[in-house]
């Protein structure tokens, strides 16, 4: 669904776009004799307007008003990176068409799409940091701003190539059906830089597990019921430093709300003893571990402490290792009543097997 999503919209912009300038140039008149200042910005304008707006609208798919509110910033961005490259690129294009210097018209188009295309990958991948949380790891960001660059800018060019493959058929047709060659042309651009920015910027499939009931924040260091017990003796939820939270710094302390990335191969510790990846207080010193796998993860329970484990709230009736699935929910049971309380405590993770966006 994803990939559909963005070629629809890498289509419809590019088409948008040819056609607005279309508008401008033949109803307008504006600038007739140099079109392609007119027409590749306004191309160029489409396509990164509409690959960002796409991009935040399918990692917030069920909030559209959070996504309308997060948009303004990027889609502003984005239209000055798409003037900017498409003014260019129409320079360009009309200095190296002069009969003084002698370029073969095909090789300026494409260095002109792949300047478009470029533009709309560097958009994409810029305003990436004004919508997302996980783009706060500089390195996530970095990386997921070269990949949109050059997937964007491989795209045009493949589909320049091709262009230049479908004007032999079409120059031989007669001249009704040589109008459609430039829609058909921007269209496949359309549709090439969505599948690549639809690969490039996919979600990176990497576990997460986001802390719920049980992780409530009631001050400093978790302060217990019984007063007369200090927060030295009452140990907190709390991560080693073989782990880190997706959009917290670097306090080991787990609280509701926070996701833990999780290693892409790894055997993660889940218990009270002091040497857990995940501490709990008040469950088995290690109630379970998680193993880790490329795209795959297993809950492995203590065969001794399997009644303190659901999944999905439904109890554990053996010590086989469990397949988890995205959405899967985990709880832990502590062993005995905590402070005073007359019902044992329990600790809640959803398990998520890609990363998301906490703001999704």
């Amino acid at each position: 669904m994803r990939i559909y999503l963005y070629i629809l919209a890498g289509v419809a912009s590019a088409l948008i776009g040819w056609n607005l300038g279309q508008i401008f140039i033949a109803d307008f008149g504006l600038l007739k004799q140099v079109s392609e200042i007119v027409l590749y910005p306004c191309i160029a304008i489409s396509l990164a307007i509409g690959m960002v707006m796409n991009e935040i609208f399918v990692s917030s798919p069920t909030r559209p008003k959070l996504s309308l509110k997060k948009s303004p910033l990027p889609v502003i961005i984005a239209v000055g990176l798409g003037l900017l490259t498409g003014i260019v690129a129409g320079i360009l294009s009309i200095i190296l068409l002069l009969p003084q210097i002698p370029v073969p018209a095909f090789l300026v188009r494409m260095i002109s799409w792949v300047l478009i295309g470029g533009s709309v990958g560097f958009a994409e991948g810029l305003t990436w940091r004004w919508h997302s949380l996980e783009a706060g790891n500089k390195k996530r960001f970095q990386k997921r701003l070269k990949n949109s660059l050059l997937a964007a800018s491989g795209a045009s060019l493949v589909a320049a190539l091709l262009f230049e493959l479908i004007r032999i058929p079409i120059g031989q047709m007669p001249t009704e059906f040589k109008r459609v060659e430039e829609p058909i042309g921007i269209s496949v651009l359309g549709l090439l830089l969505g599948l690549a920015l639809s690969i490039s910027t996919s979600p990176s499939y990497l576990a997460a597990l986001r802390a719920g009931a049980g992780f409530e924040y009631t001050g400093e260091k978790y302060d217990s019921i019984d007063s007369s017990i200090t927060n030295e003796e009452v140990p907190y939820p709390a991560i080693n430093n073989s782990l880190k939270f997706v959009n917290k710094g670097d306090s080991d302390e787990i609280e509701e709300g926070l996701s833990i990335q999780l290693p892409e191969i790894a055997k993660i510790t889940i218990g009270s003893d002091e040497s857990a990846n995940i501490r709990l207080p008040g469950t088995p010193p290690e109630a379970a571990y998680l193993e880790l796998q490329k795209r795959e993860a297993f809950l492995v329970p203590n065969k001794n402490f399997i009644q303190t484990i659901r999944i999905n709230n439904q109890p554990l009736k053996k010590n086989d290792k469990v397949p988890l699935k995205h959405n899967y929910v985990l709880t832990f049971h502590t062993l005995e009543q905590q402070y005073g309380q007359d019902e044992k405590k329990i600790y809640r993770f959803v398990y998520y097997n890609r990363f998301l966006d906490p703001q999704a």
